[in-house]
């Protein structure tokens, strides 16, 4: 279902885009690419007499991981195609090889917050890393299906509102690990 119609007329300012996609190895890896791209509707000043066109990008970072069959990043790279201060910006690029060891299912976003926080990082390609996780849950998620019938509890359950082990959706499609509101509630 759509949003409903604007309130008012309006005008567009600012469009980011945030692409990411994943891919399975030959050598049974996993890399996930994530792209943000930022663009203005307008022209704008930038230092000296230099105008930056309407569509052209502000930000565009680039982010590649590479995932282990656990979730944990065992390569990282980082690259800069337009930035608002060129180099200085990009310099930061090399710093996100420190992303390598962390696993995308383990305490992730906090501990990219704690190495990449504030002037450790980029504010940008930070939030790429935001959509890591989600995305390489989807990018094995058939992988994860052959798991769950071999007995083990799909690691998914509880992980949002659809897949709590108290709803409809587990006591459709995973009725094994399904547990009634009430004795779920007992269990907290």
């Amino acid at each position: 279902m759509p949003l409903s119609d604007p309130a008012c007329p309006r005008r567009p300012i600012h469009t980011r885009s945030i692409r990411v996609e994943s891919y399975a190895r030959d050598d049974g890896l996993w890399d996930l690419e994530a792209e943000l791209v930022d663009t203005k509707a307008y022209d704008f000043p930038v230092r000296g007499n230099e105008v930056h066109p309407a569509g052209a990008p502000v930000h565009h970072m680039r982010l590649r991981v590479t995932i282990d069959d656990h979730f944990t990043i065992t390569a990282s790279d980082a690259a800069y195609e337009a930035a608002p201060y060129g180099e200085f910006c990009s310099a930061i690029a090399p710093e996100y090889q420190r992303l390598v060891g962390l696993n995308l299912l383990n305490q992730f976003r906090k501990r990219v917050r704690e190495r990449f926080g504030r002037t450790a990082g980029c504010t940008h390609v930070t939030e790429l890393t935001d959509v890591l996780p989600t995305v390489a849950v989807q990018t094995m998620a058939g992988r994860q299906r052959q798991e769950a019938d071999t007995g083990e509890r799909p690691f998914q359950l509880d992980g949002c509102h659809a897949l709590r082990v108290d709803g409809p959706v587990v006591r459709m499609h995973y009725s094994p690990w399904y547990v009634p509101a009430e004795a779920h509630s007992d269990e907290a």
